[in-house]
């Protein structure tokens, strides 16, 4: 193969979900950069296939990436694969791809399953626009913190969390964003998969009484838009009567346009503003 990195996706639970194409490209590259390269080496041996692995994780990213962007220009080809899912997305290879893509090294991606895309899809929570916030901070304050930043935000959020720390950060949603809807998906694609489709306050009760197991992901609704605050009628009769004066329109269709904007009847605003004008 051509001197190139190649992202490649592994399955997240199911092993059929591993694609020809990816146990192809895992088969003809010289070398594979692995996350944790047992896990890594079990999925090769479970498909017949035989590389030399090297690791690549969060402590030594920095070091292993020159490494590897150095026989990648020497002219070898390399996969970066994580435990599970795609690489660079809350897992290695970010760097390596920044690096490589300094350098002008080709890069090619060999797409896989993704466990927030995944659970989105079937959390029954809005899918159309959605923000992706990985882990939230571990220690308390900065999670309270994060989760201030982004309370305003509308789109759909989604976040990994760890069995151990699920609870008090339910708790902390619950506490720091209000009552939301929420989908608490578990060990997708496994035997032992399941989606718990709750308000934050039935998640926090329900993993309060049953301590967490597995890997998680929270997809949680969007803040709710905001209601602009209603103008009273003699306000609203007075907005038509500004508008008429303003804009040069009868006060009937003045009177139209207030009542689309604020929901009173047209008739009500008219003779409201008609009997304030007389």
């Amino acid at each position: 193969m051509a001197a190139t990195l190649y992202l490649v996706g592994t399955p997240i639970g199911n092993l059929e979900d591993f694609s020809p194409r990816a146990q192809r490209v895992l088969s003809e590259v010289d070398f594979i950069a692995a996350e944790d390269t047992r896990v890594t080496l079990r999925l090769l041996s479970h498909f017949g296939i035989k590389k030399p692995l090297v690791s690549y994780y969060a402590h030594n990213l920095r070091g292993r990436g020159e490494e590897i962007a150095a026989r990648l220009e020497a002219g070898e080809s390399c996969a970066v694969v994580t435990d599970a899912g795609m690489p660079c997305i809350s897992d290695p290879g970010e760097e390596l791809v920044s690096l490589c893509a300094g350098r002008e090294i080709p890069i090619e991606t060999v797409p896989g399953p993704s466990a927030a895309i995944t659970a989105l899809a079937v959390s029954g929570l809005p899918t159309g626009r959605f923000v992706f916030e990985g882990f939230l901070p571990q220690k308390r304050g900065e999670r309270q913190r994060r989760l201030q930043e982004i309370a305003p935000e509308r789109r759909t959020l989604i976040f990994y969390e760890a069995p151990h720390r699920l609870l008090e950060t339910l708790q902390d949603m619950r506490e720091t964003l209000g009552e939301r809807r929420i989908a608490v998906v578990k060990e997708l694609t496994k035997v032992h998969e399941s989606v718990l489709r709750l308000s934050l306050s039935e998640a926090a009760g329900y993993f309060a009484q049953r301590p967490p197991r597995g890997e998680y992901v929270l997809v949680l609704e969007g803040a709710a838009k905001e209601e602009q605050e209603r103008p009273s009628p003699e306000e609203a009769a007075a907005q038509v009567r500004r508008r008429a004066q303003e804009q040069g329109l009868s006060l009937s269709q003045a009177a139209k346009e207030v009542a689309a904007e604020t929901g009173y009847r047209k008739s009500e605003l008219y003779a409201r503003a008609a009997g304030h004008a007389q």
